[in-house]
Order: structure tokens, then sequence, then C-alpha cells
């Protein structure tokens, strides 16, 4: 079954123009070659009340099923998407960013700095993904096959035969 996506980029220098986005149109094409349909991309800078408008909106307004965000997840003062994310969630999966870290720590060491969270909010599915190109798509590789998986309930009557 093929799943709707959205992509957020969380960047001020994005937002600005003074950085190319990079990571967002990786993540795009990377979902797309998966059989995602990208119904939704955003650019916004690293303020909370903007990264949850967009959220809600993908969610509450959009009802896609898996909404991704990139950049604001490190130990910067401004970097704060995992805070936000978290504030719009109504269920946590923190097994998710748990995987990712994890598959992180086989590349860098630097892998355990990563803040990112993940939840589910209604039958969507938030992701908090790295800023960076390479590490925005290896984290996404570490759990695309799991999250289908998870969309399948979450979009689903079922249990998706779990037990199977």
């Amino acid at each position: 079954m093929a799943y709707t996506a959205a992509v957020i980029t969380v960047s001020d220098k994005g937002f600005q123009g003074l950085r190319e986005d990079t990571s967002g149109p990786a993540l795009c094409a990377l979902l797309e070659e998966r059989g995602y349909e990208v119904v939704y991309k955003a650019l916004v800078p690293d303020e909370p009340a903007q990264i949850q408008r967009e959220l809600l909106h993908c969610c509450d307004d959009l009802g896609v099923a898996l909404v991704l965000t990139t950049g604001g997840t490190g130990f910067s003062p401004r970097d704060i998407t995992p805070e936000a994310t978290l504030a719009v969630v109504e269920r946590p999966t923190p097994g998710i960013p748990e995987a990712m870290r994890a598959e992180s720590m086989k590349i860098t060491p630097k892998g355990c700095l990563s803040r990112s969270a993940a939840g589910i909010r209604g039958r969507s599915l938030i992701v908090n993904l790295p800023g960076s190109r390479k590490a925005s798509q290896e984290n996404l590789l570490a759990v695309i096959d799991p999250i289908a998986h998870g969309l399948e309930m979450l979009q689903g009557e079922g249990s998706a035969n779990c037990g199977g």
C-alpha cells in the first residue's frame, strides 16, 4: 500500500536563504523511491510555534501518514525540533529514534548526540531526522521498513498481522 508523506525542513539559515536545503529534497526522493506519495513540503525556521503549526497541519488538516522533519535535533540552543514534536504527539514512539541512533553509532560515535524524537498524532507518524543530507538519509533507511509495518497498523483497521 502506498502512503502519503510530508517533509518539513527546520533551518534558520535555510529559511533565510543563506543555505540550500539538500536534506529535504533528498528525503523526498528516497520516499518516492520507496513508493510514498510526498504531498507536502515546507521549510521553516527553528521556532517552536512554526514547527508545531506545520506538524499539526500535516497531521490534522492533511491526514498525512508519515511526517518527517529534518534539522534541529542537535545540541545548539536553537535546536528545538524534538521539543516541538513532543508537544504535539499523542503517543511517543521511542523505539524509532533509538534504532536510528544505534545505526548511526555504527558510522560515527557522534550518532549518540542526536536528540531525535518520534510519535503518533491521530493516524500520523512524525519522525525527526538530522539536518545533514547524509545523516538524514542514513537514519531514515535504518527505520523505513519497520515504519511501513507501523503505518499499516496505524492506517489500517486491524493488527496488520502482527502475530504472523
